[in-house]
C-alpha cells in the first residue's frame, strides 16, 4: 500500500478534512479525520482575506497554528488506523487561501509545510497553486485532473461539481480535454447571511432558504456581476463576493424580508452553476455534486429542475463520499508531484501548458 493525506480548509472555514488515501488502489479513501476550526483561528483568517495592519506577523502566526491544527488531526488519524508515520509517503497540504488575484499574477494560501513535516515526520507537499499562476493560469481550479482520475474512464457527458464557499465544475466528455471553472459562490453568501440574521453557521438542508420567496429584480441586479458573464478560464474568492458586496446591491433596492434574500442567494448559486454549465457542456447527462453543498436539498433540488436532461446526485452514485473528494484531491496531487506528473490542466487554468504543481519539504 501506499498512503498519502490530503488536508484541505476551504472558504467555508468551518475545518479541516483529512483523507487517507491508497494511490495503489486508485486513490480509495482509507480513513477520514475533521477538526472544527476554532473560533479565534477562523475570525483571524476571515480577517486576513482584507488588508489590515500587521499582516505579515499576523499571518506567520496564524499558520502556525493552522498547521498544529493540521498536525494534531493527522496524529489522530494515524493512531486511530494503527498506520506509522514512516508508512505515509507524503501529505498534500492546501493550506487556507487568504487572498486569490491571479490577475495581479499571485494567490496566497496560509501554511506552513517545513513546520508540518517537523511535526508529522512526513514529507510535505504544499504551495501547488502558485506555479499555475506563474504559468499565466489562475491556480483554480485544481481539482478538474483528479475529477477525471477518478470519473473520467466511466464519463460520456459528466459534470462534477463542487459546492464549498465558492463553486466549480469539472467537465468529462469522451475524447475531450477536461475542462472546468469557478461558477462563482456556493455556500460563502448563504453561510454569511444566516450567520448576520440568526447567528447559525449555515442553512442546514437549506431550509431557510426554503421559506423565503425569490425576489427577480434582487436576483438579476445580484447576476449581474461581470464575473457571472465570463466563461471559463475563471477564478474567484471573497476578494469578489463577500457580505460588504451583498449588503452594497441591497442598499440600492427596496427592502427585503431576511428570508427571502436567503432564497434570492440560493437561487443565485444554483442559476450561476446551471448557467455555466448548460452554457460550457449543453448535453451534460450527469451532474454528481461533492462538497458542503450536496447536503443542501433545497440546493439541490433547484439544480435538478434547472437541469431537467441530466440526472443531479452527489458523487455517493459513485462510491466517493461528497464530504471528502478535496482532501482526496490534494493527497492525489501529493503524489503527482513526488511521482513528476503534471497535474494542472491548461483547459482549465489557462496556464501556458502542463506544469509539475507543489514544493516538496523532505521529513
Amino acid at each position: 500500500m501506499t498512503y498519502y493525506i490530503g488536508v484541505m480548509s476551504g472558504t467555508s472555514l468551518d475545518g479541516l478534512d483529512i483523507a487517507l488515501i491508497d494511490q495503489d488502489q486508485g486513490c480509495q479513501l482509507v480513513a477520514k479525520h475533521y477538526v472544527p476550526m476554532p473560533q479565534g483561528l477562523k475570525a483571524e483568517l476571515l480577517t486576513l482575506c482584507s488588508p489590515g495592519p500587521d499582516e505579515i506577523a499576523r499571518a506567520a502566526l496564524a499558520q502556525q497554528q493552522w498547521v498544529r491544527l493540521a498536525a494534531s488531526g493527522i496524529a489522530a488519524l494515524l493512531g486511530a488506523q494503527s498506520i506509522n508515520a514512516d508508512q505515509v509517503r507524503a501529505i498534500g497540504s492546501h493550506g487556507q487561501t487568504v487572498r486569490h488575484e491571479p490577475a495581479r499574477g499571485f494567490t496566497v494560501q496560509i501554511d506552513d509545510p517545513a513546520l508540518m513535516a517537523e511535526l508529522t515526520g512526513i514529507t510535505v507537499v504544499a504551495d501547488f497553486r502558485r506555479r499555475d499562476v506563474a504559468a499565466g493560469g489562475q491556480g483554480a481550479p485544481l481539482v478538474p485532473a483528479f475529477h477525471d482520475a477518478l470519473f473520467g474512464a466511466k464519463a460520456n457527458c459528466l459534470a462534477v461539481l463542487n459546492i464549498g464557499g465558492f463553486s466549480n465544475v469539472s467537465l468529462l466528455e469522451q475524447g475531450k480535454p477536461v475542462s472546468g471553472f469557478d461558477c462563482g459562490p456556493g455556500n460563502v453568501l448563504l453561510d454569511a447571511w444566516i450567520d448576520l440574521k440568526q447567528g447559525k453557521a449555515f442553512d442546514e438542508g437549506g431550509a431557510w432558504a426554503a421559506s423565503g420567496q425569490v425576489q427577480p429584480v434582487l436576483l438579476d441586479t445580484l447576476l449581474s456581476d461581470p464575473f457571472f458573464a465570463g466563461v471559463g478560464p475563471k477564478s474567484t474568492g471573497r476578494e469578489v463576493f463577500n457580505l460588504p458586496w451583498l449588503q452594497a446591491h441591497l442598499n440600492s433596492l427596496p427592502r427585503y424580508p431576511d428570508a427571502d434574500i436567503q432564497a434570492t442567494l440560493l437561487e443565485m448559486t444554483a442559476r450561476s452553476i446551471t448557467e455555466a454549465v448548460s452554457g460550457a457542456q449543453p448535453d451534460t447527462q450527469e451532474l454528481l455534486v461533492c462538497g458542503g453543498g450536496a447536503h443542501n436539498q433545497a440546493l439541490m433540488a433547484r439544480l435538478a429542475s434547472l437541469l431537467p436532461r441530466a440526472k443531479v446526485s452527489s458523487t455517493a452514485a459513485h462510491g466517493i463520499d461528497p464530504d471528502w473528494v478535496e482532501a482526496m484531491a490534494f493527497a492525489w496531487l501529493a503524489h503527482c508531484c513526488l511521482e513528476n506528473i503534471p497535474s494542472n490542466r491548461p483547459s482549465v487554468t489557462g496556464a501556458a501548458g502542463l506544469r509539475v504543481l507543489g514544493a516538496i519539504y523532505p521529513a
